[in-house]
């Protein structure tokens, strides 16, 4: 089991493992589901209306971003 601490103002850390599962980046959005009384964590997907660029994906990977970077 994976687990992480909640801060008093509710905040929590998504733990290392869970973020590699989910393929989640910086600045990525998280979405819950509640079913019952489970809490159902996946990567949000962005609608386009939130991601104008969303058809470039062929040019979102770490070596492009660092290529770009001082543009």
């Amino acid at each position: 089991m994976i687990t992480s601490k909640l801060t008093r103002k509710g905040k929590t850390t998504t733990p290392k493992r869970v973020r590699t599962a989910l393929g989640l980046r910086e600045g990525d959005r998280i979405a819950y589901r509640i079913e019952q009384s489970r809490v159902i964590l996946t990567r949000a997907v962005p609608q386009q209306a939130d991601d104008p660029f969303h058809v470039f994906h062929e040019w979102n990977s770490e070596a492009d971003r660092r290529a770009y970077a001082d543009l």
